[in-house]
């Protein structure tokens, strides 16, 4: 392949460099594309734009392959991977051998308290505050309690890694009125946050072991999806120069936008549309393909994947098991099968790739355990963190760092005259 490219306008020819990717992927450079034609790319919602080069994860949307650091995500997660695993794995390029494992478990363990002032903010949030709002907030605030130098990133990613779990189990807490329930050291990342969001102090709690392992595929599967919109929320925040705490807090409000992390829960409600209007999921694929019926089957198709989101193959065995080995009969599960055979099925979802994502099946998983829906994006970002906190390390170790700025198409008002007050119409 030519390591040029060449595009012609207004009769000048200028040569562009290719840059070719690890996995093949190719990419046309134009960073002096302005400098040197006046011009620039427009390219809305950027789709069609590589924002950086990074090393941390691959996607074929075409193949369905997601990889952490060169690893098959269906390799961690059926290895046996902890997410605490994952989640160094993101952040240093390698999995942990079992002495780093241990080092890396001890501090995520011993570093989930909260400073105790901290607990006064929840008592100024109001009962009925998005969890969302308060994590977003919550994570904001650490920046006030500790110190934001280049020698207390490393401590701080421990910090952040480890307190986001308590803040949002403690957000739940203050939404319901219970008290909240403090961490003990001995349980896994995904054990630790069950017990903080159900246990009471007036009652012995167990945590399931089922939800406990499903949750840790979740967090998985959830841990970084390349640039996706709150990822490269974060490395635009932190272009400026803006601390880790400041830059996630930014992450965790693109997240919560519902064209975003807030899919598997329109996917639960749509589940409760169709069972109440009597479970006929057939009626609901036929009005999905009517453009005029109003009707979105949601939970299928990817802005990315133009096959099988492989995160949703796990989820649909782990959904399986979480009901079954649990003992829970949702027929909302029986409709969502319902729903995936008869598409997968049907010409038109198969000749627009339109498969079950991830969205489909987590909601369910989530409901089982007893998590609400207004929780359903938060333990979207708690999977997510590790991801965005090594896109915001590596955006801030790129050589020349130079803050975000996308250009744009003014298709405003030309140079009008100004007039004063009183002389206008």
């Amino acid at each position: 392949m030519s390591n040029m490219a060449k595009l012609v306008l207004n009769g000048k020819e200028y040569s562009l460099p290719v840059v070719v990717g690890s996995e093949g992927e190719v990419g046309i450079d134009i960073a002096k594309l302005r400098a040197e034609t006046g011009a620039i790319t427009l390219d809305d919602g950027y789709g069609n734009t590589g924002s950086c080069k990074s090393a941390i994860t691959f996607i074929d949307g075409e193949k369905g392959i997601l990889r952490y650091r060169g690893y098959d995500i269906a390799d961690l997660v059926n290895g046996g991977c902890r997410f605490s695993e994952v989640a160094y794995l993101l952040l240093y390029g390698n999995l942990p051998n079992k002495e780093q494992g241990e080092k890396w478990r001890y501090n995520l363990t011993h570093h989930t308290l909260l400073h105790e002032d901290m607990k006064k903010f929840f008592e100024g949030f109001p009962p009925h505050a998005h969890p969302m709002a308060i994590l977003s907030g919550m994570v904001a605030c650490l920046s006030a309690y500790y110190p934001e130098s280049e020698a207390h990133i490393e401590i701080n990613t421990i910090r952040l890694l480890a307190k986001a779990k308590t803040i949002a189990a403690f957000s739940y807490k203050k939404s319901i009125g219970q008290p909240f329930v403090y961490p003990i050291n001995h349980l896994s990342y995904a054990a630790n946050f069950l017990r903080m969001m159900f246990a009471v102090p007036s009652e012995p709690y167990e945590v399931n072991p089922v939800f406990e392992k499903a949750l840790n595929q979740l967090l998985i599967l959830h841990a970084d999806h390349e640039q996706n919109c709150s990822a490269s929320t974060v490395r635009m925040v932190g272009s400026s120069g803006a601390n880790l705490f400041a830059s996630i807090s930014a992450g965790i409000g693109a997240l919560w936008g519902p064209l975003h992390g807030g899919a598997n829960q329109a996917v639960i409600e749509m589940l409760e549309q169709i069972k109440a209007d009597g479970g006929n999921h057939k009626k609901f694929v036929e009005l999905a393909k009517k453009k005029d019926s109003g009707f979105r089957l949601m939970g299928f198709g990817h802005r990315v994947y133009k096959n099988y989101d492989p995160r949703s193959r796990i989820l649909k065995d782990a959904a399986d098991k979480v009901l079954n080995q649990a003992g829970i009969r949702d027929p909302l599960l029986d409709i969502a099968k319902g729903l995936e055979e008869a598409a997968l099925s049907d010409s038109y979802f198969i000749e627009r790739k339109l498969y079950p994502n991830v969205d489909f099946y987590s909601g369910l998983i989530y409901r089982a355990m007893g998590i609400p829906t207004n929780m359903f994006t938060v333990m979207f970002a708690l999977g997510r963190l590790p991801g965005w906190i090594a896109q915001w390390k590596e955006r801030r170790e790129m050589e020349g760092l130079k803050i975000s700025r996308p250009r744009q198409i003014y298709i405003g008002q030309t140079k009008r005259a100004f007039v004063p007050l009183e002389q206008r119409p």
